[in-house]
């Protein structure tokens, strides 16, 4: 059976096992990163050289970064949220690769700031300027959903971009880390909306942060 290494409170974890809830595939989940330890292990290691989560065993089969992981997954599973189009699969990617290079960089003090900083030690100047950073960001997928009209990232078809971009969404639209001046948009907020229907997205993505 595949073995997902990985704590639920990670997002790189979070978009795995959402992704495994929409291909109703079976896994075991073995805890693994910051209190579980694991990770520095030297069996650990032997699979996983950066000493990150998620890793997947798929038999034989080691494999880390969790966007691929999700790539990997559909393709396994012949499954239409990584569509075989070459144009909507790039699309796809493109959006994936901007959230790694572009969107987590962006937003990173914003949630480490709110979310696993206490509040008597957050470094509030540090934690604005994420959130102008995260902002800009967004506004690039608002101006984009908005031209096309949703309901997800390329459209009317749900790709694996959604789930990458939407456990990072789930940052942005939390009360757990709003800060005054944080811009509104009504096209993303749209988007937000429809993939919070997911049961995948209920169950791994819409619980508190921590």
């Amino acid at each position: 059976m595949l073995k997902v290494w990985g704590r639920v409170n990670s997002v790189n974890v979070k978009k795995v096992l959402w992704m495994l809830d929409e291909l109703g595939t079976a896994y075991d989940r073995v805890d693994a990163g910051m209190e579980h330890g694991v990770v520095n292990d030297v069996p650990y290691r032997s699979m996983n050289p950066n000493g990150r989560v998620p890793t997947i065993e798929d038999g034989d089969f080691v494999l880390w970064e969790s966007n691929s992981i999700l790539r990997y997954l559909a393709m396994k599973h012949g499954d239409a949220l990584y569509p075989t189009d070459p144009a909507a699969r790039a699309s796809a990617d493109r959006w994936m690769d901007w959230q790694l290079s572009t969107l987590g960089p962006a937003e990173r003090n914003l949630f480490w700031g709110m979310v696993r900083t206490a509040p008597d030690k957050r470094d509030m100047a540090a934690v604005m300027a994420a959130a102008k950073a995260a902002g800009e960001c967004w506004a690039m997928l608002d101006a984009h959903i908005a031209r096309h009209g949703g309901p997800f990232i390329d459209g009317a078809a749900m790709t694996i971009a959604d789930i990458v971009l939407g456990c990072y969404a789930r940052r942005w639209f939390g009360p757990e880390v709003r800060v005054d001046g944080m811009p509104e948009f009504a096209a993303l907020a749209r988007w937000y909306a429809a993939i919070g229907q997911r049961p995948g997205f209920d169950r791994w993505v819409a619980v508190p942060m921590t």
